[in-house]
């Protein structure tokens, strides 16, 4: 939100520095997050200066250039080439001299130079208004009014603004903070608290009189609850044309264009009270009849963005006898609003109930200033002081007469809020006691009404714009931004309780994972929870009608809870490719959600994804490891040991998700899928290369973890000994049969059985491979002998070969 400190300073007087105001402004909550400079002539016109033509003669080398002497007020007047068809001596004009930056109506600075154009020097320019920023001609030179002092700075004569602009990060909450109006409000608070004398200037509005009553516009408001309160006036005989620069630079201060002085002035009152205000051109209004009311789902509307639109039954319209003419608090129709031949208006203002408003510019996307302010509630109450504030200065901007009574429709008065506060519950929150006439002088600083007064507390009534302020702790964090945070006194005492918490608990069972896969090289990410319902049809492991749908989505992309988090980590390995990051290892803990018949239930998922090389491209490593299916199942073995999860059953992957991998369960409890995404699932994404995704049951995975006991015992003393067997096998037999007949084999002193080396090719029988698998034995009590050694090497050969066929290479 910007707030122009000029303006500000309509409603308060203080001559504090920009600095200093942005300062109380963030101890009170308004975060200033910047603070610009604005000036309504770019540049300020510094460096320009009234002069005087001497002397105006044709230029020697060109036919539409002149040479002119200018006297500005110093001992020797200066030379400057001049272009202007009306430039003549005796002329007063504006003159930019050497050094002087000016702008284009782009923005783009340029500096005047001293140089030669066509052989005769030139020490300045003669300007027109464009090049100064004072208006669009170019048809020649400004010429000066003849009274002017030459020499004078052009600054002194133009009606130029200069500006500090406030870029306040104003939370939701504070909807009565966002105007001058309201700003100036909480400024007055603390600079009371600071001792320093102020009062709050409230434009005055007693000149309102209705001339005549010759336009009357009937007001029906069908729909009460979503429209509490509507008042509406007439005013006839008007004229729409171009703002005065006043208007014009309050409004372009806080980054708004300048339409015409109706439109003009509904922006004005809205930055200025916080009231949003709409006019409509009364000649358009058919019926000479308002009416606040829903329409029927479907119907078509074109608001001014030429956009047509398809109402919800929900959203609130104002009508008149036979059609929609805006979306209440929203955004106004393209047929009803003010053009430059309109000549009587209907000024509405109003307050909406702020659900509908939100709901309504949700369902549209449409993010307006009228919408900002209605959908976070404004003040019910400033609603005909708002009406007659804009009638007055459409008066004094357009002429005409207002023609009709107010109309103000307010059956059912919204209420302010009753709060009691405790001086003990102040203390013990705050942390130290705050005196009790410093808390009522905070509280009426805010137009907080102090009703009762008792030992142990006060009875306060809070306006109804106030409408984050209902409880006791409101009421205790208003004292305290007021009272500045800064002033509480940091105790030296810390207190703090021992708490019991098991090593079992999920967030330590996920940091420990977490730690180790980023110790791998894995990056974390965090996507959203919503998603697109398109993604239910890529796999038939998902089901659209189990889609958690949102109520009031923000986009068709963004309207559902997800069912996998395999495809939010698809659309970021699309994202990083697309941006040239090809090597990933990402990994993401969240939920998923489903909607069955009769419940919905939300399961806890780690995703692991692998795309590209494993380590990056270096001087010395040679080789280029893929992050493929080994490596993917190597890192989930090694999650899995980390938990102490080491008893698990593989079964090939039955999941159109993946076009190959594995699945492993523990009796019906499946714990992870993973393996190679398939390729029509990538397509999808837009992705070309090979993706491999481990996809976990988080739930089942922690449900394990506590119930496991961790065991240890002591570093055996004694040595390992390897032998290594060169297996002839057939192409079917897989490592798996060789390991589990080796540890039938051999239970006790058998430690480890690796495969360290496949070969297949030349020099082999047809249908045969090789396999170099090394044993590991071990006895905790003894050094091993050769003869132990070697008989258990001789089992391991006997049924190799009795159960494999298996041939000693």
């Amino acid at each position: 939100m910007k707030i122009s400190y000029n303006w500000l300073k309509q409603f308060i007087n203080i001559d504090w520095t920009p600095e200093q105001t942005s300062e109380l402004l963030t101890d009170l909550g308004l975060e200033v997050e910047g603070l610009e400079k604005y000036q309504s002539v770019r540049g300020g016109l510094e460096g320009v200066i009234v002069g005087k033509v001497l002397t105006c003669e044709k230029h020697p080398n060109a036919d539409k250039l002149k040479i002119t002497t200018v006297d500005l007020g110093e001992e020797t007047p200066l030379q400057i080439v001049c272009g202007a068809p009306n430039v003549a001596a005796g002329q007063l004009v504006p003159v930019a001299t050497i050094g002087t930056t000016l702008y284009t109506d782009e923005g783009e600075a340029w500096t005047i130079k001293k140089g030669k154009i066509r052989g005769e020097e030139s020490h300045g320019m003669i300007c027109a208004e464009d090049e100064l920023g004072l208006g669009k001609s170019h048809d020649g030179i400004m010429v000066l009014d003849e009274s002017l002092t030459i020499g004078t700075p052009a600054a002194d004569i133009f009606d130029i603004e200069n500006d500090s602009v406030f870029e306040i990060g104003l939370t939701p909450n504070r909807a009565d903070a966002m105007s001058h109006y309201g700003t100036a409000r909480d400024l007055k608070a603390g600079l009371r608290h600071k001792e320093v004398k102020v009062e709050l200037i409230t434009p005055s509005v007693s000149a309102f009189n209705v001339e005549n009553r010759t336009l009357k516009i009937d007001i029906d408001v069908v729909n009460k609850d979503l429209a509490p309160r509507y008042c509406g006036v007439t005013i006839s005989g008007i004229k729409v044309t171009e703002s005065p620069n006043w208007l014009k630079h309050r409004l372009q201060a806080i980054g708004l264009s300048p339409i015409n002085n109706i439109v003009d002035v509904t922006n004005y009152v809205l930055h200025e009270l916080g009231q949003p205000l709409h006019a409509f051109d009364a000649s358009k209004i058919e019926g000479d009849k308002i009416e606040v009311k829903t329409l029927e789902k479907g119907t078509k509307f074109i608001t001014l963005d030429g956009v047509e639109r398809e109402l919800h039954e929900e959203d609130l319209m104002i009508c008149d006898a036979e059609k929609p003419m805006c979306i209440a608090g929203v955004f106004g129709g393209i047929d009803s609003g003010v053009t430059d031949q309109t000549r009587s208006i209907f000024l509405e203002s109003a307050y909406f109930n702020p659900v509908s408003v939100r709901k309504t510019a949700k369902r549209h996307a449409l993010n307006t200033d009228a919408s900002f302010r209605f959908e976070r509630g404004i003040d019910p109450n400033i609603t005909e002081y708002a009406l007659k504030r804009a009638a007055l200065l459409i008066q004094e901007l357009a002429g005409g007469d207002i023609t009709s009574d107010i109309i103000d429709i307010y059956p059912k008065k919204i209420d302010d809020f009753q709060v009691r506060l405790s001086f003990e519950n102040a203390k013990k929150i705050i942390g130290e006691e705050i005196p009790k006439e410093t808390i009522k002088s905070i509280l009426t600083s805010l137009d907080i009404k102090v009703n009762n007064v008792t030992e142990t507390g006060l009875g306060l009534t809070v306006p109804a714009f106030r409408n984050d302020v209902q409880r006791e702790a409101d009421i205790i964090e208003e004292i305290l931004r007021v009272y500045g945070y800064n002033n509480i006194n940091i105790s030296e005492k810390l207190n703090a309780s021992i708490s019991s918490m098991s090593r079992f608990e999920d967030f330590k069972v996920q940091n420990t994972v977490g730690n180790q896969l980023a110790g791998q090289g894995f990056l974390e990410i965090l996507s959203n929870s919503l998603t697109t319902p398109d993604y239910a049809a890529l796999s038939t492991q998902l089901n659209e009608t189990h889609n958690i749908e949102m109520l009031n989505p923000l986009s068709n992309d963004l309207s559902v809870m997800r069912q996998s988090l395999i495809f939010s980590g698809l659309e970021a390995i699309s994202y990083n490719i697309n941006r040239k990051r090809q090597d990933l290892k990402l990994f993401e803990f969240g939920k998923t959600y489903h909607n069955y018949a009769d419940t919905r239930t939300e399961s806890k998922r780690l995703t692991v994804f692998a795309s590209g090389n494993q380590n990056k491209e270096s001087w010395n490593f040679n080789g280029i490891q893929k992050s493929d299916y080994f490596f993917l199942k190597g890192t989930v073995i090694s999650i899995l040991e980390r938990l102490g999860i080491t008893r698990y059953n593989e079964s090939p992957i039955k999941n159109d998700i993946f076009s190959e991998g594995i699945s492993l369960t523990l009796g019906k409890i499946k714990l992870v899928d993973f393996g190679l995404i398939s390729k029509s699932v990538l397509k999808h994404f837009d992705i070309s290369q090979e993706v491999v995704c481990a996809d976990f049951n988080w739930d089942s995975i922690l449900d394990m973890v506590k119930r496991n006991k961790i065991t240890f015992k002591s570093i055996p003393k004694y040595p390992e000994v390897r032998r290594d067997f060169a297996l002839l096998l057939d192409d079917a037999i897989t490592f798996e049969s060789i390991y589990k007949i080796a540890k039938q084999t051999e239970k006790q002193l058998l430690k480890q059985v690796n495969l360290f080396d496949v070969y297949q090719g030349k020099n082999l029988p047809k249908g045969k491979k090789s396999y170099a698998v090394s044993f590991m034995l071990q006895d905790e009590n003894k050094t091993l002998n050769d003869k132990q050694i070697d008989k258990i090497m001789n089992k391991l050969k006997f049924n190799f070969e009795k159960q494999l066929g298996a041939e000693l290479r």
